[in-house]
């Protein structure tokens, strides 16, 4: 599940001492989850499957950190992002999210932790 913030990093850029680059902090993530096609995309990506569009290898690239630290370094926009996206897939490519999971949390170690971060209200 480390690198199962996977989009978790949608919101995340290039990585500075205290918070992800904002940079992504508008990226469209709508667009991202009401299109299907775009969704996979994105997920074989991060799963690599499949190619990248520069900013799903920049998130890709920031997912490790994300998910051990349950976005500490996100901001507040982006936690929102990221939190759609996982409940995105979760709900319509359960099969690639358990993927995602076994790949990026082998030991499951941050799944419980990252579970409430996303379904947190707040």
């Amino acid at each position: 599940m480390r690198s199962l913030i996977i989009l978790c990093c949608l919101a995340a850029g290039a990585l500075s001492a205290d918070k992800y680059n904002p940079k992504y902090d508008n990226f469209d993530v709508e667009t991202l989850i009401s299109n299907d096609r775009l969704l996979k995309s994105y997920i074989n990506c991060f799963l690599e499957k499949g190619r990248c569009t520069p900013e799903g290898s920049d998130f890709r690239k920031a997912l490790p950190e994300a998910v051990e630290t349950i976005c500490a370094k996100c901001t507040e926009k982006q936690k929102t992002n990221i939190k759609k996206v996982i409940k995105a897939i979760q709900q319509r490519h359960p099969k690639q999210w358990e993927e995602l999971v076994k790949k990026n949390d082998p030991t499951g170690n941050h799944r419980d932790q990252f579970e409430k971060f996303i379904h947190d209200k707040s």
